[in-house]
């Protein structure tokens, strides 16, 4: 195992000990985790986990743990078009922070199971691209996808909102961070987590 890879203790449901488990073994317990920069290759992986698990019991629910700045975009519309398409409900869970693409995952989390820790931030804003590398053809061309994709985009957060599409197109002029009660109050997250009684 590579150095580095963090490990938690783990008890599994009927033993007596927790054992130490790398984190990434914790799908079996169907809790996956995006913790880093939307790009192919974890979209893939999060895809490939997802469809597996909901053929292996598709009752159960998914866990999706958020940590991420974000990232590219048709990498990030492939996780949410996955998290829509499988049987099981996918619960997300911002902690820290989701932004661009990543808060677009988050707010793709099954509605009434999306959750957010007290202290995350959650980030909006509309897609990007790298139009400087390409071509004047192309730039048109990249320009006219891009527009249609942030046509789309904004009509999910408008449906998994509830926010008027006015109210969302005027967001996604700018970056736009929200604490976990206001990205609540803005309809991304149905609920923030609250600490148990007996902690400090």
């Amino acid at each position: 195992m590579p150095i580095g890879v963090p490990k938690v203790p783990f008890r599994n449901p009927g033993e007596e000990d927790a054992s130490w488990i790398d984190v990434y073994r914790l799908y079996r317990e169907r809790l996956l985790f995006l913790g880093q920069p939307v790009d192919n290759e974890i979209s893939n992986q999060l895809i490939g986990l997802m469809v597996y698990l909901s053929i292996e019991d598709d009752t159960k629910d998914l866990y999706l743990f958020i940590n991420s700045p974000g990232g590219w975009l048709i990498p990030g519309v492939a996780i949410y078009d996955t998290m829509q398409f499988v049987r099981p409900d996918i619960q997300t869970v911002c902690m820290g922070l989701a932004a661009s693409m990543a808060s677009f995952i988050l707010v793709g989390g099954e509605i009434t199971k999306r959750l957010a820790f007290p202290h995350a931030r959650v980030m909006m804003h509309q897609p990007a691209s790298a139009f400087y590398e390409a071509q004047t053809g192309e730039f048109v061309l990249e320009a006219e996808e891009l527009l249609k994709l942030r046509e789309t985009i904004t009509r999910v957060y408008v449906q998994r909102t509830g926010k008027p599409l006015w109210v969302v197109s005027e967001d996604m002029e700018r970056d736009i961070f929200m604490s976990a009660t206001e990205a609540q109050a803005h309809g991304i997250v149905d609920r923030v987590a609250v600490k148990k009684n007996n902690k400090n």
